[in-house]
C-alpha cells in the first residue's frame, strides 16, 4: 500500500462490512459497534510502520473498548503478493501481539476501497452514530520513535473529546 493516506472529509457515514476474522466467524460492523462508536484500523502483517505501533495500538484498543468503543483491525493486502499477509500468517499475528479485537481479511480489498484506504496502518473514528469524526494517526510518536515519555494518544484522546 501507498505510504501516505489520502484526505477525507468528516461526517461521512461507516460502509457496512461482512469480513472473516480470524476467529473463523464472519463479522459485520455491527457486531462491532460499541455505545461511543468504532476504530476501524487498516493494517498488514509485512509493514514496518505497524510493526512499530503495533503494541501501542493494541494498548490504545484495550484502553478504547474499556470506553465503550469497539474496535476492529482489518488487513486489506493481496496476500498472492504479499505471503506474509495471508489469512493463516494474520492468525499468527494477531496470537503474537495478543489481540483482544477481531482481525479481519479484506481479501478482494473491496472494503479498502470504500473506504479509501491506501496505506497501513490508517485509523478510522466512527461516532455512535456511524459518522467520520477522526481519521488520524494513533500517537503523535515518529517511525521507531523510543520516546514513550512524550507520547500524546491521538486516537484514544479523539474519542475522549467526542464522548
Amino acid at each position: 500500500m501507498l505510504l501516505n493516506s489520502k484526505i477525507v472529509n468528516k461526517g461521512w457515514k461507516m460502509h457496512p462490512f461482512s469480513l472473516l476474522s480470524v476467529s473463523g466467524s464472519m463479522v459485520t460492523d455491527k457486531d462491532l459497534l460499541k455505545k461511543n462508536g468504532l476504530v476501524i484500523a487498516f493494517i498488514c502483517n509485512h509493514c514496518p510502520y505497524v510493526k512499530d505501533i503495533i503494541g501501542r495500538m493494541v494498548n490504545d484498543f484495550n484502553e478504547l473498548e474499556e470506553l465503550g468503543v469497539g474496535t476492529v483491525a482489518i488487513m486489506p493486502n493481496d496476500a498472492d503478493n504479499y505471503p506474509e499477509d495471508s489469512y493463516e500468517n494474520m492468525i499468527k499475528f494477531s496470537e503474537k501481539f495478543n489481540f483482544s479485537f477481531h482481525y479481519l481479511y479484506d481479501q478482494n480489498q473491496e472494503i479498502a476501497k470504500k473506504y479509501n484506504a491506501v496505506c497501513t496502518p490508517d485509523f478510522y473514528c466512527f461516532d455512535k452514530n456511524k459518522k467520520l469524526f477522526y481519521r488520524g494517526r494513533l500517537d503523535n510518536l515518529r517511525y521507531q520513535s523510543k520516546n514513550e515519555i512524550s507520547r500524546k494518544k491521538e486516537l484514544v484522546n479523539s474519542f475522549k473529546k467526542k464522548n
